[in-house]
């Protein structure tokens, strides 16, 4: 639809009303319904939204330590603007019209807080340098048959799991549960977000479902899409989803990999692939695979930014700890897969499920351009068998504090995307750690209630 067509199809829906969001630091979506009226206005005269979305945290709770905004400034509106690009039917709400959007400051540029403007920023670097990003995400995920309100007179705890046991890639639970199984697939295609491909994963009630590619921006917001109305179609079936990396320490994590390749301007050429090369990898992808492994360590919480994250990059459980390279390997933190001049792709396999698609998008991005503009050579060689224990470029960092520190204190990730940006994100992440280190966990309990 153009621009007009898209417009007319808002004012002459039945409901009255459009349906907005925003994308927070977390990649939470924070929206609300318009009226038709107020959303025409939008479109002549931008509009303002409250700017404590990026003054909160995943829970509402007012960060104490940001400059952006917080009680010292007032908590005031910020400037935004609504994409029309962005536009969407949603199938499950009568077709009403919905629209991303993203805020700026009182110029009309940028928030440097607002990771969807973070991405397009470092598209522009990329396009300056002829290069179009293409990319695609890959979701693992739980579900339960529970209800917001169940899960929480639970308190989280002994949830029913959609399906039993440990059965990935299994044809009869998909027929178990089909009504919900082809609603993902059909109703995601028709809010363009279409699949590739859904299966089970291994572990009780666990999906895995990868997006079809695009170009990074409507990649990212495919993918921050995706995770929302999984758990919205989720609801109409009574089934509540979940995307934290790690819900049990006996079962599998859950990953958010990113699929990614450089194509010339036109998209008529993959840059990453070459013919002659013995792996079939271009000098690009090389340098590119180069400037991730070096950064990775840099920029570890634009992949893993809760504490949670790194529960699941723990070794022998399906997420990489090392800072390796290998052809078609599932051990390894980037995995290559160039069979073909179209499909020649680099996997990084670090991001969990939990990941903000903008922010780790960004990441992969900037490395990879990072590695491409200061030549870097790919001196590891690939990782052959298994990646956590045949390595030699050193380990991820295990924590949330140590990777933000690391981030806080990093020229290079300054260089990627800003001091503004990393100074509010690193601050957001200093706070979760501590929140974490005020709860008492039932692992706490368990282990010194009666013995100690």
């Amino acid at each position: 639809m153009n621009t007009k067509e898209i417009i007319q199809y808002v004012k002459d829906h039945p409901s009255g009303k459009v349906k907005i969001a925003f994308a927070d630091i977390d990649g939470i979506l924070r929206g609300k319904y318009i009226s038709t009226e107020k959303f025409l206005s939008a479109m002549d005269n931008g509009l303002g939204y409250c700017d404590v979305i990026f003054g909160w945290d995943a829970g509402d709770v007012t960060y104490d330590n940001v400059q952006y905004t917080g009680w010292h400034t007032g908590y005031p509106d910020a400037p935004a603007r609504i994409d029309l690009a962005t536009f969407r039917k949603i199938p499950w709400e009568n077709d009403v019209p919905f629209f991303l959007g993203e805020l700026t400051d009182a110029k009309g540029d940028p928030a440097y807080v607002c990771p969807r403007q973070l991405l397009k920023k470092v598209l522009a670097d990329a396009n300056k340098q002829g290069y179009a990003p293409f990319f695609s995400q890959e979701f693992e995920w739980y579900n339960f048959a529970e209800t917001p309100q169940s899960v929480n007179d639970k308190q989280f705890k002994n949830l029913t799991p959609l399906t039993p046991g440990m059965f990935g890639y299994s044809i009869l639970r998909s027929t178990l549960e089909n009504p919900y199984f082809s609603d993902l697939f059909e109703l995601l295609k028709d809010f363009n977000v279409p699949l590739e491909g859904i299966h089970t994963e291994t572990g009780p009630g666990t999906y895995e479902a990868a997006i079809v590619y695009a170009g990074i921006p409507e990649a990212a917001d495919r993918a921050t899409l995706f995770k929302t109305a999984v758990k919205e179609i989720a609801y109409k079936h009574g089934i509540i989803a979940t995307f934290m990396a790690k819900i049990n320490e006996h079962l599998p994590g859950c990953g958010g990999h990113t699929h990614q390749s450089l194509w010339d301007k036109a998209a008529k050429k993959n840059l990453f692939y070459d013919e002659k090369d013995k792996m079939k990898m271009s000098e690009t992808m090389k340098s590119y695979i180069a400037g991730q492994l070096h950064c990775l360590p840099h920029i570890l919480p634009m992949f893993a930014p809760t504490i949670n994250s790194y529960k699941r990059l723990v070794e022998g459980a399906w997420a990489p700890t090392t800072l390796t390279w290998g052809m078609d390997n599932r051990t390894v933190a980037l995995r290559v897969l160039s069979g073909s001049s179209k499909s020649c792709r680099l996997e990084t396999r670090v991001p969990g499920a939990d990941m903000n698609p903008y922010l780790t998008m960004a990441a992969c991005l900037a490395a990879g351009l990072y590695g491409i503009k200061n030549k870097l050579k790919l001196k590891q060689p690939a990782t052959v068998g298994n990646g956590y224990k045949n390595f030699s470029n050193g380990i991820l960092p295990s924590t949330l504090i140590e990777a933000t520190q690391q981030m806080k204190q990093s020229k290079i990730a300054k260089e990627l995307f800003g001091e503004k940006f990393v100074e509010h994100f690193t601050a957001t992440r200093e706070w979760e750690w501590r929140q974490h280190l005020k709860a008492v966990t039932d692992w706490e309990y368990k282990r010194y209630f009666e013995i100690i």
